[in-house]
């Protein structure tokens, strides 16, 4: 593949330009940073290779060979438009599974140490004892058994929680005590589970995927969504929040972001929301990802980030 023009197309395409700058290796190569709203049918004529979190309004395959994903996900480059078959796909791959299994080992711990009991305590001046239950008592199951899924699997079982996986494939993977086919009947391991953790991708067959089948098999379960905000059915949620099915949800992704002002998340004394924090991808690791990426291509060696566009990720 022969690239010699590179478009990075992103709010924060000035952080990005002083960091290319500053790397060794990059001098043969033409670049071009500009944001979201300025970018233009040309530059799409002139780039090589795509580099963005999303695909801008206007955006245009023009003449670009490859496009890479300065984030883990890829649906919002893949949504709205049919993609060239010919054209390069790829993600970045960093720390996202130690960040956002430390995000769920946190919610937990909270849960395990009864914060939530000894807050309401405190404001009541009550001085009772709650005794704390070790993680090695509870049980998990995990929605996606990807790189960020078996990293929380694997954070999870050190601290000794019995960790199940939901996957497309359903394919055995380390850590998991079991894996279930996503379309097989795996209900039965819900009825017990203390801890509910989405971290799936989102396509077609993952959208509204945790449903009120899937809510409804829970009793007094904590939620966590670290994957996207479509894969959940909001209506269902919100029921088995009033049902008891929810104990308590923790959504970091939401099918709308920002979240308005208007949803009833905000308000529910039930939910926890963090603005898509849990995971966050730096510009640093953004540009090292890509540049990685591109010398793997320049050598001909595989690829692990390569997006399979048939499954979405």
């Amino acid at each position: 593949m022969n690239i010699n023009n590179v478009l990075f197309v992103s709010p924060m395409y000035k952080e990005l330009e002083a960091i290319v700058n500053r790397k060794e290796g990059v001098e043969n190569k033409q670049f071009r940073f500009i944001s979201e709203d300025k970018v233009s049918a040309e530059d799409y004529l002139w780039a090589d290779v795509f580099v963005s979190f999303k695909r801008p309004g206007n955006f245009d395959f023009g003449n670009i060979k490859w496009v890479h994903s300065l984030g883990a996900g890829v649906d919002k480059l893949l949504r709205d438009a049919p993609w060239k078959d010919d054209v390069l796909l790829t993600r970045t791959i960093s720390s996202f599974g130690q960040k956002i299994s430390e995000y769920c080992l946190s919610y937990l711990l909270r849960d395990v140490q009864n914060h939530y009991t000894y807050d309401h305590q405190k404001q009541n001046k009550e001085w009772k004892m709650v005794a704390p239950i070790p993680l090695n008592e509870k049980k998990a199951v995990v929605f996606g058994t990807g790189v960020i899924g078996q990293e929380v699997a694997r954070t999870l079982s050190f601290f000794g929680v019995k960790v199940y996986g939901i996957s497309l494939s359903g394919t055995s993977k380390e850590y998991f005590t079991e894996v279930f086919l996503s379309n097989s009947d795996y209900h039965h391991v819900l009825q017990d589970t203390d801890y509910l953790i989405n971290t799936m991708p989102l396509t077609e067959d993952t959208k509204l995927m945790i449903d009120e089948e899937v809510l409804h098999s829970c009793n007094d379960v904590l939620f966590i969504n670290v994957g996207r905000g479509e894969s959940v059915k909001n209506q269902a949620l919100i029921h088995s929040l009033a049902k008891g099915h929810v104990k308590w949800a923790i959504l970091d992704v939401f099918q709308e972001e920002p979240l308005p002002e208007s949803d009833l998340f905000w308000t529910h004394p039930k939910v926890t929301v963090t603005p898509h924090i849990s995971a966050i991808t730096t510009a640093e690791e953004g540009i090292d990802c890509f540049l990685e990426t591109f010398d793997k291509l320049e050598q001909n060696e595989v690829l692990l980030n390569k997006v399979d566009l048939a499954k979405g990720f």
